[in-house]
């Protein structure tokens, strides 16, 4: 198994899903981590998703999605007790985990330099909305906000539909993506150093990083990007979104070794000879083609044409819904996902990292867990006695998958 974090252990105090969904990529990847839970409240996407028998178990979609392979230990972390315990957990670890509002953990004696203290070479990273730092930081916001501001939905419409929002929380899973990343770094860095390091991760930053030829060309130049609808990024007049006979078709020529094939392949044989002789020539009735291609696209389906035009070295592929591309042995081959029994007699798909190794899918083999499901585990591996443990859940500082209950919500110390 490609397990190259296998020893690491994280300390996954974050809820919702960039935060999370950093957590699941170093779990796929070996890491023992643990989540950090409001006992009796757990992570409120919990209750989250389209199966209700899920959600009244608080083993919502939505939480199943980025929390397999984790363990729980439900601790309220408002607490002296529960505080210290964190504390205790920390100084054994390697990586800790937190996305709240920046400032609250450190209000909370849970702050950087105060987990630096217990564990000097800890890996530290916060996720926020905006980052550590600039007039913004104070704010909290969601996916949908972080879009909104970036810039990206005023290219992702068109001028008729106005401003559009991508139809996933990508900049939530990019986020959490670009924090596995950023920690992966730190951890090798760690290795030649023996220092720890306080890592920044915002999601606004994500959301721009994921626009940086943009970024580039406006700032460089000045260029303002407007709304491009289906259209390439090349806007290359032989790219983009075209209808065929019974769908939608997005093609990719951008250049002579395309667009020759994709002008033969749709019969038009004069032009294509004339753009190989001389493609400077051509450019002018290129540009002007648009219709064209549209009226010989017309004639046949999404289907054959994605066929015929990937024959010939032109990238193209019919526009599908999800649960078309998933039902198409590619998604198969490729191992996106795997089942895992969720609760008795429920399977839920979980993704897999995204990345195969030596050939083979990562994938988590256990379930996310129960909330406070872990809780006497983990604090038995900590030395704690069972009549220690017992005390600990009569006060309710920490919670087991019998006594947490089902509910779910935010922490109300943010």
């Amino acid at each position: 198994m490609f397990e190259p974090l296998k020893g690491l252990r994280v300390i996954d105090t974050s809820h919702v899903l960039a935060g999370p969904y950093a957590g699941y990529q170093l779990a796929l990847l070996g890491a023992d981590v643990i989540k950090i839970e409001v006992p009796g409240i757990g992570d409120w996407t919990r209750k989250g998703g389209q199966l209700p028998e899920l959600n009244e178990a608080g083993m919502g979609l939505s939480y199943m999605s980025q929390n397999a392979a984790k363990r729980s230990l439900a601790l309220d972390i408002k607490t002296p007790e529960g505080r210290d315990i964190l504390k205790r957990l920390t100084a054994n670890a390697d990586v800790f985990i937190e996305n709240m509002r920046p400032g609250t953990m450190a209000r909370n004696g849970l702050g950087y330099e105060d987990m630096k203290a217990v564990k000097p070479d800890l890996i530290y990273c916060s996720i926020s909305a905006f980052g550590q730092d600039g007039p913004y930081s104070r704010r909290g916001a969601y996916d949908h906000v972080i879009q909104g501001m970036c810039g990206i939905m005023g290219t992702t419409g068109t001028r008729e539909s106005g401003p559009t929002k991508v139809g996933a929380p990508y900049v939530d899973f990019a986020t959490g993506l670009n924090a596995a990343y950023a920690i992966s770094a730190a951890l090798h860095q760690r290795r030649a150093t023996g220092e720890g390091v306080h890592l920044d991760v915002a999601m606004l930053d994500t959301s721009m990083m994921l626009m940086a030829s943009l970024l580039t060309s406006h700032l460089s130049s000045g260029w303002k990007p407007e709304p491009a609808g289906n259209e390439a990024w090349s806007r290359s007049p032989t790219s983009g979104c075209f209808q065929t006979a019974d769908g939608l078709l997005m093609v990719a020529a951008n250049n002579i070794r395309q667009i020759v094939p994709l002008l033969e392949t749709l019969g038009l044989a004069e032009l294509a000879e004339k753009t190989r002789r001389d493609p400077t020539a051509a450019r002018d009735e290129l540009n002007g083609l648009r219709l064209t291609l549209e009226v010989a696209l017309k004639t046949r389906s999404a289907s054959e044409w994605e066929e015929d035009l990937n024959a010939v070295g032109v990238p193209a592929g019919r526009v599908r819904n999800l649960s078309e591309m998933l039902a198409e042995e590619h998604a198969a081959a490729r191992q996106l996902t795997t089942p895992i029994e969720a609760v008795p007699g429920t399977t839920v798909h979980v993704p897999t990292a995204g990345f195969k190794a030596n050939g083979a899918a990562i994938a988590p083999t256990t379930p996310a867990p129960r909330l406070g499901e872990h809780s006497r585990e983990v604090l038995g591996e900590l030395g704690l006695t069972d009549e220690e443990i017992d005390a600990l859940e009569e006060a309710s500082v920490i919670g087991t998958s019998a006594t947490s209950g089902g509910r779910s919500g935010e922490p109300n110390w943010r």
